[in-house]
């Protein structure tokens, strides 16, 4: 392979490595919505294609075996007055002619250390993104704290349905999460519901140490939709539209204010309304002060 392309293939690698390693110190410790939208495993993923990738690519790659032009070219001679050189081979003397043989052609180099680099990174964050994730977020929780949170949930979500139903945090990720493309899911009518370990997460730090972070509001709207739905109500709008209005007393049992808890949903409302929201979920007009889905139509305030 050519050193030129060698010291590409090379600088590529090292920058999807860096690459790797920033995006996990991000994951780890930047903001939750990052957390929330992309699993972890994701880039790794991605990174060990690409570590495969320039593999093949350095192994398919023709051996570097031409020898390059050392002798003066046109330009040094015009500037530093090389003599030309002569035309006719019969003007060179045997022993004026070089003594040059063809250079044998290099050895495929097997880029095997390039790949085992490669792979040693990506299972080195691997481990370490396991080692913190296991120790923080939900998984973080031990058994007993679970268990309370969880029953939390359900005596929330009971009052919103207006009998015993079950909240549960699907820690196995078979029924929630990014393949489902959902933060929670719930029989309706039924009596079970489950949501993702983040937004457990977030429902129990602010219930039980009273902490909020960027993904509160939508953790309260995700408990309160599930359990509109285990009240009877199926069309995702308009669980939606309750779900953020209920959310206001739901915030305010778990440790909110009532001004924090209606400002948080609020901007869930506005939020509703941007891109990032599926079509069947998103409010209509009816959602809104005075509005056909309104639950308090005697106030002004809404949600």
């Amino acid at each position: 392979m050519g050193e030129p392309r060698a010291q590409h293939l090379s600088s590529a690698a090292s920058l999807v490595r860096i690459g790797l390693a920033v995006f996990v110190a991000v994951w780890l410790f930047g903001p939750d919505a990052l957390r929330a939208a992309v699993p972890v495993w994701l880039p790794f993923l991605v990174a060990l294609g690409l570590e495969l990738q320039f593999f093949l690519t350095a192994r398919r790659a023709p051996p570097g075996s031409t020898r390059p032009d050392r002798r003066p070219q046109e330009i040094d001679r015009e500037l530093y007055g090389y003599p030309k050189e002569p035309e006719d081979e019969d003007d060179v003397a045997e022993d004026d002619e070089p003594d040059w043989e063809p250079a044998e052609p290099r050895r495929r180099a097997w880029p095997v250390p390039g790949l085992l680099a490669g792979v040693g990174v990506i299972a080195a964050l691997a481990a370490l993104a396991w080692f913190v994730e296991s120790r923080s977020g939900w998984s973080g929780l031990d058994a007993e704290k679970r268990a309370a949170a969880a029953e939390r949930f359900s005596v929330e979500a009971a009052r919103i349905v207006g009998r015993p139903v079950e909240i549960r945090c699907d820690e196995s990720g078979k029924r929630v999460g990014f393949v489902q493309h959902t933060d929670g899911v719930a029989e309706v009518g039924g009596r079970l519901a489950y949501l993702t370990p983040d937004r457990c997460h977030e429902l129990y730090r602010l219930a039980f140490d009273g902490s909020t972070s960027s993904g509160t509001a939508r953790a309260i709207a995700v408990l309160a939709h599930e359990a509109w739905h285990l009240r009877g109500v199926r069309d995702e709008s308009t669980t939606e539209c309750y779900a953020l209005q209920t959310g206001v007393e739901l915030g305010k049992r778990l440790g909110l204010s009532e001004e924090r808890a209606r400002r948080l949903m609020r901007r869930a409302l506005t939020e509703n309304a941007g891109p990032g929201t599926s079509f069947e979920y998103r409010v209509g007009p009816a959602c809104s002060a005075g509005g056909e889905l309104d639950l308090n139509p005697e106030t002004d305030e809404f949600p």
